[in-house]
């Protein structure tokens, strides 16, 4: 399975442990990602017009490539399974945003991606405490902006036929049902710096939410890095329930 996305430093989170998650499960999985930090819908567009080579390249969750690329060559260097999009996180929540570039970039992946499947990373809220210049959009509400996100990415999959990748409701389940993660009575925070997923258990989150998605079976909890048990177990239990909905 080869998997491109077309994102910002929020696939990159996703992308990071997605590969080495596969591996350990014996899914022969390759991903490709293509990340402008705080990228949006309308720049990813006005860069394919333009051809512009501003995008950072990372196979398997590996380092950067030293050059920067355009979209055009990679997308069409060779044959993809699965093709992502995501909006930029502070615009997640505001649909408005998202088209009609979203419509654009759809044509444009279909004209050279015919046989792909398409999906749309739904991404999560910020941090309770996230000093993030664009929080106010959602009154620095973590519980608003979760809705919000929640209500435009659904509509964006409900219109344009793309598939959903829920990450944003798996952190934000976690955070409301295991005290682990609840980071407002002393849990433990799933970002690094108030909106990046930690790279511990939110950027493990997040990949095991994109395995389930992408090869439609459920996760189980195998030891990873020095993670606990205990919680792993926990968290791919709420990603099972989520992803796996029948």
């Amino acid at each position: 399975m080869k998997i491109l996305s077309i994102g910002n430093s929020f696939s990159a989170d996703a992308h990071a442990y997605l590969h080495s998650l596969a591996e350990q499960r014996s899914i022969n999985l390759e991903t490709v990602n293509l990340a402008i930090g705080g990228c949006s819908l309308k720049t990813h567009w006005n860069n394919i017009k333009e051809n512009n080579p501003n995008y950072l390249l990372s196979i398997n969750g590996g380092p950067w490539a030293e050059n920067l690329v355009t979209i055009d060559e990679i997308i069409k260097s060779e044959q993809y399974d699965i093709v992502t999009l995501q909006q930029v996180s502070h615009f997640s929540g505001q649909y408005e945003t998202y088209q009609p570039y979203l419509n654009d970039l759809i044509s444009y992946v279909r004209k050279h991606q015919p046989s792909a499947e398409l999906y749309f990373h739904c991404t999560w809220a910020y941090e309770i405490d996230s000093s993030h210049g664009h929080f106010p959009l959602y009154d620095c509400n973590q519980q608003k902006m979760y809705e919000a996100i929640c209500k435009a990415s659904r509509h964006a999959c409900l219109s344009t036929g793309l598939a959903p990748i829920l990450s944003g409701d798996v952190i934000q389940a976690l955070r409301e049902r295991l005290p682990a993660f609840d980071y407002a009575n002393g849990g433990e925070s799933l970002c690094c710096d108030g909106f990046h997923m930690s790279h511990t258990y939110g950027r493990y989150a997040v990949a095991l939410t994109w395995l389930a998605t992408l090869t439609k079976k459920p996760v189980s909890p195998l030891p990873f890095m020095e993670l606990d048990l205990d919680k792993i177990t926990k968290i791919c239990d709420i990603v099972n329930e989520l992803v796996l909905v029948k």
